[in-house]
């Protein structure tokens, strides 16, 4: 029995098929952990959610950026665009089904010894504060108010936790930190803007959010994707699992268990 955490699909089903098929997963008795962002960019982002779903309790899913994007899409908030290659989604006769299994997973999952989520964690919460703060947005997303959430989540602001946010600037704040964290600034307040890797970022006084000097300090490490550029990160607590395969890179997925490392090169279409 294995645990598998896999950085950022997008997508890109036949590299995560052949990953798989390199661990020969199995499961009926191994779990494997999305790290959000199943879909956009890639090819193949309705067979992606559809083999997730399959998976029922083997497969583990915190929410991205762009499945969220999905949801907003869903509700005509948006128009599908030709770059996010999403419109199969649309056209499939169990798109209802699978959107409405989307909307309820959550923005992080707690394992024994680590915890998973797309972005990262704000250097501004405790463990017990990101927690709490995932189920709130959650029991949103999950409840009849999930489209006006949908429809008002879309704003950088604003940049600095407090636990006298409340309504849907509160909301902002949790899923912006979840799913679209890159850098913050030194004192810890949400960048949303600067996307460059961190050693060109120097120059505009950011740190990448697990930088941050006065961080809560996690007895878990973090797992997290959604930052191409760092192409793979770890420290003593942290491990980035994006590499990048919608972009030519690699597909890379962790074994918990021994801590190994597997690959797979982004196939050119």
């Amino acid at each position: 029995m294995a645990t598998y955490i896999v950085g950022d699909i997008q997508g890109c089903f036949d590299e995560l098929h052949a990953l798989l098929a390199q661990v020969k997963f199995n499961p009926d008795s191994d779990s494997l952990w999305f790290a959000g962002d199943l879909v956009a960019r890639g090819p193949k982002s309705l067979e992606v959610l559809r083999f997730a779903h399959s998976l029922g309790d083997s497969a583990k899913i915190v929410l991205g950026n762009h499945d969220l994007h999905l949801l907003a899409v869903s509700l005509g908030l948006f128009k599908v665009k030709n770059k996010d290659r999403t419109a199969p989604i649309f056209e499939a006769h169990d798109k209802e089904i699978l959107l409405n299994w989307l909307r309820h997973q959550p923005l992080i999952l707690e394992h024994d010894d680590f915890v998973m989520c797309h972005a990262g964690l704000s250097p501004q919460w405790t463990l017990d504060q990101a927690l709490q703060a995932s189920k709130e947005v959650e029991a949103v997303l999950q409840s009849d108010k999930w489209t006006w959430l949908i429809e008002n989540m879309y704003s950088d602001a604003p940049e600095q936790w407090d636990e006298n946010l409340h309504g849907i600037e509160r909301y902002r704040y949790i899923i912006n930190a979840f799913t679209r964290m890159r850098f913050c600034h030194f004192d810890g307040r949400l960048d949303m803007h600067c996307k460059l890797p961190p050693k060109e970022a120097k120059h505009v006084n950011l740190t990448p959010w697990f930088k941050v000097n006065e961080r809560h300090a996690i007895e878990k490490t973090i797992l997290f994707g959604h930052w191409a550029a760092l192409n793979g990160y770890q420290n003593k607590d942290v491990i980035g699992l994006d590499t990048g395969c919608v972009w030519g890179g690699q597909l890379t997925m962790l074994r918990w268990e021994d801590q190994q490392y597997f690959t797979q090169n982004a196939y050119k279409e």
